[in-house]
């Protein structure tokens, strides 16, 4: 499974799967206790595919942050979200070391680390980007050469 079907609910705990879109929004099932939920258009969701992290620079994909946790940790867990702020910031920083400390606050680094464990608990470790640019891109170059004699004088 891909970012583009992991949800973040805000005020629900956990991640969420998406199941299955209705008419007034979609069907989720929680990565921590597998139970289905119905979300309407009201509930503020995000996919973890589109959420970034700024830093000083840039903004930093969350899958990108993802994969450099889990290169320097092997394919394992990486620290419990439940560790002191100074051990997670510290930690954050071996990771992403120019992320903004003035835009990134200790909260969201917490839950980055705890959607991380997450995700590898469940055994979801491709964290690379989702294929579907990569065929409209090819598409558009196949389309620019004008080989049928469009431009002829």
């Amino acid at each position: 499974m891909k970012l583009d079907k992991v949800l973040s609910i805000s005020g629900k705990p956990g991640l969420y799967e998406l199941k299955a879109q209705t008419r007034g929004g979609f069907v989720a099932e929680s990565m921590l206790d597998g139970k289905k939920i119905s979300v309407n258009l009201r509930h503020n969701v995000s996919l973890l595919s589109e959420i970034a992290i700024y830093t000083y620079t840039e903004e930093v994909p969350l899958r990108e942050v993802f994969q450099k946790i889990y290169d320097k940790e092997n394919g394992g867990e990486a620290i419990s979200h439940k560790e002191s702020k100074a051990k997670l910031e510290e930690y954050f920083r071996e990771v992403l070391p120019d992320y903004d400390e003035d835009r990134v606050y200790a909260s969201d680094i917490k839950k980055i680390f705890q959607w991380y464990n997450l995700l590898v608990s469940k055994g979801i470790t491709d964290f690379s980007k989702a294929e579907d640019a990569t065929p409209e891109e090819e598409t558009s170059e196949e389309k620019t050469p004008k080989e049928t004699g469009g431009e002829e004088e």
